[in-house]
């Protein structure tokens, strides 16, 4: 991918960030989290959507799991792949705790990415990630919902494309509700640290 490219992502992804959390959710020292703590800024995860089985599926069928939402494509030449291998790590270093937990990695090129794609494409990463599809309008209002945003780039020679789209990491507790942001580049450990939080009885703020 051409640095302006990889620019334009960083960019993208560090605008939304900025301008919709930071004076929101800034950190005070007292804070448990080492993320960015968004309670109370974001609405519940709510959807309706295709797995990478073809089965129908809603939020609701993930309640009782802490969700990792995050937008992206299996073309991605960069910054997907290398946020899911990372997700990977993170839940090995949580060990059995890691069962709790749910990838929904949904995409934003619905045309390319079908079902039978995107299993393939997230089974190589790690076993609890789900792939998740649905109509262009369906993708549109989902990142609208959380802010995220995404766009087609020009069509090269060839007939493939690119998409540019912001990279957050969006941390959902077991019922639903939205608790915190991360980005590729935050230290594994703190996701880590805070998704112990969330899984641990009892321990989550």
């Amino acid at each position: 991918m051409k640095l302006s490219h990889l620019a334009r992502l960083a960019a993208l992804s560090m605008l939304i960030v900025a301008s919709s959390w930071l004076s929101a959710c800034h950190q005070s020292e007292s804070t448990p989290w080492q993320l960015t703590d968004i309670s109370g800024h974001m609405p519940d995860l709510s959807f309706r959507l295709t797995d990478d089985q073809g089965k129908t599926v809603t939020a609701a069928d993930y309640r009782g799991k802490v969700a990792l939402l995050y937008f992206g494509y299996t073309h991605c030449p960069d910054v997907c792949p290398l946020t899911l291998a990372q997700l990977h790590v993170v839940l090995q270093k949580l060990g059995p705790l890691a069962d709790g937990v749910r990838i929904l990695f949904v995409s934003v090129d619905p045309t390319r990415d079908t079902p039978a794609v995107l299993h393939d494409y997230v089974a190589a990463f790690d076993p609890r990630a789900v792939g998740l599809t649905g109509s262009p309008s369906d993708i549109e209002a989902l990142t609208k919902r959380y802010r995220a945003a995404f766009t087609r780039e020009p069509g090269k020679a060839d007939g493939s494309y690119d998409v540019s789209h912001s990279s957050g990491i969006y941390v959902f507790d077991n019922t639903g509700k939205a608790r915190l942001l991360a980005t590729p580049t935050d230290p594994q450990d703190k996701l880590v640290h805070d998704l112990h939080l969330l899984l641990s009885p009892g321990h989550a703020p």
